[in-house]
């Protein structure tokens, strides 16, 4: 039995190519829009180039951010770099959800 309202579905937002800022300014956009507590995925899986800036531009939105932020698909060399601008890498490192989504 289940009792409450049942888990939103995340908003996803799926990313390509170069992550550079641009890209980054993007999600920044979308992240700030989100409400507190709205679920978010961020999907770098396809990603092929990650560029400093739009990494660090990521952590500046993700520390501005009020949403519940998941991020798929961000190499170890970038989730050091969010670490180093103070960005809790925790929940980045086990952002697991189900493939379908």
């Amino acid at each position: 039995m289940q009792t409450g309202p049942a888990p939103a579905t995340p908003s996803i937002l799926c990313l390509e190519g170069v992550f550079d800022g641009m890209a980054a300014a993007h999600v920044e956009e979308v992240l700030l829009g989100a409400t507190a507590g709205e679920r978010v995925l961020v999907d770098l899986t396809q990603v092929r180039e990650f560029h400093d800036f739009g990494v660090a531009v990521l952590a500046r939105a993700l520390g501005r951010c009020r949403a519940d932020v998941r991020i798929r698909g961000l190499p170890l060399a970038q989730l050091r770099v969010l670490r180093a601008f103070g960005v809790d890498a925790g929940p980045v490192a086990r952002a697991v959800l189900p493939e379908g989504i």
